[in-house]
């Protein structure tokens, strides 16, 4: 399990190469969700609460927290691509731990296994209150592929 933030961060071309990715995706943007560490093979994804990512209890909504899993992994994954390359889910995997609580909530993706054409991640998200209290309420295991920009 995630108990403090890795030491390591990407390049600066990686970091920025992630980011414009990310600022590219439509879902993201709208559930409000930003990326808040790149590291080799790691990213972390934060989500603040409120009404519009809730369900109809005021937890996050299963759909936004699986959102933003996907998308940590997939960027972790993608950390690690050559340049020139896409990363697409195959599949991915999700427990729904506890209900998820706080003041905002965050993935984690990591690679556990990088490959040339599939890659591995493990997810995480964690409700995180003010205060830093943080609580696992999801994890998974997410399949990812490589993709040369030609191969779309």
């Amino acid at each position: 399990m995630e108990d403090q933030l890795p030491p390591e961060q990407a390049s600066p071309e990686v970091c920025k190469r992630i980011q414009d990715s990310f600022d590219r995706q439509g879902l993201m943007a709208h559930l409000g969700a930003r990326i808040t560490h790149i590291a080799p093979g790691r990213v972390h994804i934060v989500l603040p609460s409120r009404p519009e990512v809730t369900q109809q209890h005021g937890y996050f909504h299963a759909g936004a927290t699986s959102s933003i899993a996907d998308s940590a992994g997939g960027y972790a994954a993608y950390t690690l691509f050559p340049e020139g390359a896409e990363v697409l889910t195959v599949e991915y995997k999700i427990n729904l731990l506890a209900p998820a609580v706080g003041d905002r909530i965050e993935a984690v993706g990591t690679v556990l296994k990088p490959g040339r054409t599939l890659t591995v991640c493990q997810l995480e998200v964690f409700g995180v209150q003010g205060d830093g209290e943080r609580k696992l309420v999801a994890n998974g295991q997410q399949t990812l592929i490589c993709l040369n920009r030609t191969e779309r």
